[in-house]
C-alpha cells in the first residue's frame, strides 16, 4: 500500500451547518431504514444536509469529481468501460466521468432516494447539467449492494460515495458495503484489474487494512473538497483487483430492469 497526497487529517465530524435566514428549505427526504435529509438552498448555492451536517454542497464538490477523474485515470486506455457509481449526490462525480470516458462507456448509477433524483431534475438541474440523459447512463433506483451481487466480473470500476465512507451517518445496511464480505463481493463484481474507489470524508487505517486482507492492490489519496488544496480533506481509496487470466463476463440482464423513469425527460 501507498500513500499519495497530503498526511491524512485527524478524524473529524462532517462540517456543521446551521440553517440561516437567508436559507431556503426546498425539499426533505427520507433514507429507507434512515433518517431524514434536506435539500437548502442558498442564494444559488445548495446543500444536503443531516440534521445540522453537511453531507454534501454544490460549494465543495473536487473531492467528489476526483472520486471519477482519479479512477478513469487509473483505467488506462480499457476501451467500452463499464462503471458502477453509487450513489448519485449531485451528480459531480457523474459529470466527471462521463467527461473522462469514451463514447463507448457505459455507466450505471444506484439511488435508492427518489427525492435525490427528483431534486435533480427539478430544483438543481443547473447542477445536473443533463447528465442523466446521457445516452450512456442507466439510472437504477435500486440498493447499491444487489447491483453488485447482479453483476460478477461486469464492472471495470464501482465507485462507492456512500453515507460518507467506511463509518457511516445515514443508513445502517450501508455499513455491509464495507465489511469484509461486502468488499469480497465488491472485488467479484469487479473485471480482473478493476478497481473499486471509495469516497470517506476521513481517513480509516483499519479500512485499508481491511481491502488489502480482502486482497486488493490499495493506493490511498487526500484530496480537499476545493480545488487548489482548500477546504476539508478527504480521503479516496483504490482497490485494484489483481490481473487474471480470466474472461470478461458481461453484465447481467437483470442488472438494469429497475430503471428509474424519471432518468429521461
Amino acid at each position: 500500500m501507498r500513500s499519495t497526497g497530503p498526511e491524512p487529517c485527524a478524524k473529524q465530524p462532517p462540517r456543521g451547518a446551521f440553517m440561516t435566514e437567508d436559507d431556503v428549505l426546498v425539499g426533505t427526504a427520507h433514507v429507507p431504514e434512515g433518517v431524514e435529509l434536506r435539500l437548502v438552498q442558498h442564494g444559488d448555492g445548495f446543500t444536503i444536509l443531516l440534521e445540522d451536517n453537511e453531507l454534501m454542497s454544490t460549494e465543495a464538490s473536487h473531492s467528489e469529481e476526483a472520486l471519477a477523474t482519479m479512477t478513469c485515470a487509473r483505467l488506462g486506455d480499457r476501451n467500452a468501460v463499464h462503471m458502477l457509481v453509487g450513489g448519485y449526490g449531485m451528480g459531480y462525480t457523474l459529470r466527471a466521468a462521463l467527461s473522462a470516458l469514451g463514447e463507448d462507456a457505459s455507466v450505471v448509477v444506484a439511488e435508492i432516494v427518489p427525492e435525490i433524483i427528483e431534486w435533480a431534475l427539478g430544483p438543481m438541474r443547473h447542477v445536473t447539467a443533463g447528465c442523466l440523459n446521457d445516452p450512456r447512463v442507466m439510472l437504477v433506483k435500486e440498493d447499491l449492494a444487489m447491483l453488485i451481487d447482479a453483476a460478477r466480473e461486469g464492472y471495470d470500476a464501482i465507485l462507492l460515495d456512500v453515507d460518507n465512507g467506511p463509518e457511516g451517518l445515514t443508513r445502517r445496511q450501508n455499513d455491509l458495503l464495507y465489511s469484509k464480505s461486502g468488499l469480497e463481493r465488491t472485488m467479484q463484481a469487479l473485471t480482473p484489474g478493476g478497481i473499486a474507489a471509495i469516497w470517506s470524508a476521513w481517513p480509516d487505517p483499519a479500512f485499508t487494512a481491511l481491502l488489502e486482507e480482502v486482497g486488493f492492490e490499495v493506493s490511498v489519496v487526500t484530496v480537499t473538497s476545493e480545488p487548489d488544496g482548500k477546504g476539508h480533506q478527504h480521503v479516496i481509496w483504490f482497490a485494484r483487483k489483481c490481473e487474471q487470466a480470466l474472461a470478461r463476463e458481461p453484465l447481467r440482464e437483470d442488472t438494469g430492469r429497475r430503471v428509474l423513469d424519471l432518468c429521461r425527460d
